[in-house]
């Protein structure tokens, strides 16, 4: 099973996540790491990890808060900014 299958076959067990879509089959990578950096919990942060890598999950990260606009909470991209900047 590829990383993006066994994601959305992950934000479908949790759909409070993503509570604006229930189209889980059509989220990307970003969308999916952005919902659960913002909204889940530590536990689903290291499914997250596990599942793409610290190294590519800092490059999302990094896509998500260059962004003209972002979704992602200031607390949010202040405690992964300083994650990252730590383990990646």
């Amino acid at each position: 099973m590829n990383n993006l299958k066994r994601l959305r076959e992950f934000i479908k067990t949790k759909p409070y996540l993503v509570w604006s879509t229930d189209n889980y089959d059509n989220l990307s990578e970003k969308n999916i790491a952005e919902s659960i950096l913002n909204y889940g919990d530590w536990d689903d942060y290291l499914f997250l990890e596990k599942t793409l890598g610290i190294k590519n999950l800092n490059d999302i990260f990094k896509k998500l808060i260059d962004q003209k606009r972002t979704n992602l909470r200031p607390s949010t991209i202040n405690y992964f900014s300083n994650y990252f900047n730590t383990y990646a």
